[in-house]
């Protein structure tokens, strides 16, 4: 009787004692992320794949613009499934952070590669490319010797000569939050009316509109983001191609700060389930080879400024000095920028009484 005991205790002990090691149909489960984007381009689709090539780490994408993005991480809560949120601009990053929507994470090669007016001073996110806010003139019109900085385009002989978007575009906004930063709030307010009265037209449409105007002859002078001008000379579309080619890149203020510039970014989302391979694809997304496709591909500026571009299209604008202004100030003064442009009446254009 007592050996049948110990032999049924010992039975038991084999059946029900649970193993502490995960199988391996819920490690598989787990080699994943949720990455909630508001980029949309192919060459992203394919540094995806070759990170799930790489990796064995799955990338399942949601896309959506970047508000929309924001507002599910809130609605979601705890219950998001997102482990990464990629967006344009760093003002939007600044609000996702302070909103509570993203983490602080630890990564030395992180910190080794991004400069630290490029990313979060608390880690919570990440520029991934970089896009400079430059002036294209009309070659045929516009001599480059007389332009020279963001604050010089208010000066009365390009009146009527400037077209530019709205002021609800994001990358405006940051524009102006940048100028408030370096020159003070005054001072950019004089700077956007006496801007304002330069205006071409009405603020409208986006910046290859803008540059589609000046071939039009609406305006001799734009401010956009170089990347748009690349999507323009690799067009399908012929008209978009002479207009690209209609046009000449300056990068302002090189005697003084810089070129504004922004990024496309990344922060680790706060309760990602998949922490830690949300941290290996940020640094696998800043590594050279894929800083390199993001250059080549969509005409952005690697993030890391030990790596140098090989698109001919960047190289033949030449190279140029940015404003190391921290990006997070971008987003710290957006809501100025915003009061300003209403103040300004920025959005009624030109000849406001």
């Amino acid at each position: 009787m007592t050996l049948m005991f110990i032999a049924l205790l010992f039975s038991c002990g084999n059946n029900e004692t649970p193993s502490t090691e995960p199988s391996t149909e819920e490690t598989a489960e787990k080699k994943e992320i949720t990455l909630y984007t508001h980029r949309h381009y192919d060459s992203d689709k394919e540094i995806f794949a070759k990170f799930e090539e790489q990796t064995g780490i799955k990338v399942n994408v949601v896309k959506a613009s970047a508000d929309e993005l924001i507002q599910k991480l809130e609605s979601e809560g705890d219950q998001s499934p997102a482990d990464l949120l990629i967006t344009v601009d760093a003002g939007r990053l600044v609000r996702a952070k302070s909103k509570g929507l993203l983490q602080s994470v630890a990564s030395e090669k992180l910190e080794a590669t991004i400069p630290t007016h490029l990313r979060d001073v608390d880690n919570q996110w990440f520029g991934l490319t970089k896009r400079a806010r430059v002036i294209v003139y009309n070659k045929s019109k516009v001599k480059p010797e007389d332009l020279s900085t963001y604050e010089a385009l208010a000066e009365p002989q390009w009146k009527g000569k400037i077209l530019i978007r709205s002021s609800s575009n994001i990358y405006n906004q940051s524009l102006m939050a940048s100028i408030i930063a370096n020159d003070g709030k005054e001072a950019a307010k004089e700077w956007a009316t006496a801007l304002v009265a330069n205006f071409a037209r009405v603020p409208k449409g986006n910046d290859r509109d803008q540059v589609k105007a000046i071939l039009a002859e609406e305006g001799d002078l734009a401010i956009i983001n170089t990347y748009y001008l690349g999507k323009l000379l690799n067009s399908k579309d012929e008209n978009e191609v002479a207009a690209g080619n209609a046009v000449g890149v300056f990068f302002p203020n090189q005697e003084n700060r810089g070129t504004h510039i922004n990024i496309s970014g990344i922060g680790v989302a706060k309760h990602a389930p998949n922490k830690a391979n949300a941290i290996q694809f940020i640094e696998y997304l800043v590594s050279e080879g894929v800083q390199k496709t993001f250059a080549e591909a969509n005409f952005e500026y690697p993030i890391n400024p030990n790596i140098k571009t090989d698109s001919d299209l960047l190289l033949s604008w030449g190279a140029f000095k940015e404003d190391n202004l921290s990006l997070v100030k971008l987003g710290e003064l957006n809501k100025e920028a915003v009061i300003l442009f209403d103040e300004v009446a920025w959005d009624k254009g030109p000849n406001v009484e």
